[in-house]
């Protein structure tokens, strides 16, 4: 897998046995606190190794500073780095760092899976169920709070949710064999439905009632709260969704751009009621937001 079509990560098939996972991402900060930031910018980029049905093994920082940033901040950042990928079950080896005028970081990643394993964008097919495996809304409540409209509390649930690894999400999983799988992060949820329904030949409707939201986040797209990611997402999705009707701020949710968002996932529906009873028992998150049939596009109800 590269780019055609292009998917979560990239993947090279080294036997019958094994295949390699190779992805990176890196942004600047989305939040004050260094080590909150190196935590958010792992997250990131492991989670597409976990969409793509693997395992990390290996990653690399990359990183931009200001000269006169301390170096304690950088301890920070690289630490808190260092410690999601531990608990991800990869490890850290290096990488590299260059002078810039705004700090960036993040991390390209290696991963490994079964090539008759990986989880591809383009699987959904009709009659499948779709979940979401964390609730929407990490690009309101930041936005929201820079601009004094939303408390730190808001802010701290977001901050937790953006450094939740998808592993454990991943893990139940493996075991049921999802059509189709696909973090939703930079395009939003309406984005990244399209990117799922255009690439698997289908339609994915959407039940717009049923959108988990994080703490504070609707209200805030009520009061018209947006990100500069919202109007570019819409650039991007918006002549391939249908949402007559739709209240703003539900439109707002679904064109909110995530950091560390959730998986998006297609399974067949019947083994939706063990998908939902595993999560369950495990104490996380999940929430079914739609169906795919025949047809092409997204439709939000």
């Amino acid at each position: 897998m590269g780019l055609a079509p292009a998917d979560d990560a990239a993947v090279y098939r080294l036997d019958d046995e094994r295949a390699l996972i190779f992805t990176l991402d890196f942004f600047p900060p989305v939040v004050d606190d260094p080590a909150d930031f190196g935590a958010i910018a792992a997250t990131n980029a492991l989670n597409d190794v976990f969409a793509m049905g693997g395992r990390p093994l290996l990653a690399l920082s990359i990183a931009a500073f200001p000269e006169e940033l301390p170096m304690e901040m950088l301890a920070q950042i690289f630490a808190a780095a260092d410690q999601q990928v531990r608990a991800a079950g990869g490890l850290l080896a290096g990488g590299h760092t260059i002078r810039d005028a705004e700090p960036k970081y993040g991390l390209a990643v290696v991963g490994t899976v079964h090539p008759q394993a990986i989880w591809p964008k383009n699987g959904a097919r009709a009659g499948d169920a779709v979940f979401l495996t964390k609730p929407l809304g990490t690009g309101l409540i930041m936005s929201g709070y820079k601009r004094g409209q939303a408390g730190p509390q808001q802010l701290e649930r977001a901050i937790g949710w953006m450094r939740t690894l998808n592993d454990a999400a991943a893990d139940v999983l493996r075991g049921l064999e999802p059509s189709a799988v696909t973090d939703v992060t930079g395009f939003g949820l309406f984005g990244h439905a399209h990117e799922m329904a255009d690439r698997s030949g289908a339609q994915i409707v959407l039940e717009s009632e049923r959108f988990p939201a994080m703490d504070g986040a609707l209200d805030l797209a009520r009061k018209g709260v947006r990100t500069s990611g919202d109007p570019r997402n819409r650039d991007f999705a918006a002549s391939h969704v249908s949402m007559d009707g739709l209240p703003d701020s539900l439109v707002a949710l679904g064109y909110d751009p995530q950091t560390a968002g959730g998986l998006l996932v297609s399974i067949p529906a019947e083994r939706g009621p063990a998908l939902e009873a595993e999560f369950e028992a495990r104490k996380l998150f999940i929430r079914r937001i739609g169906r795919v049939e025949d047809g092409a596009g997204v439709v939000v109800r």
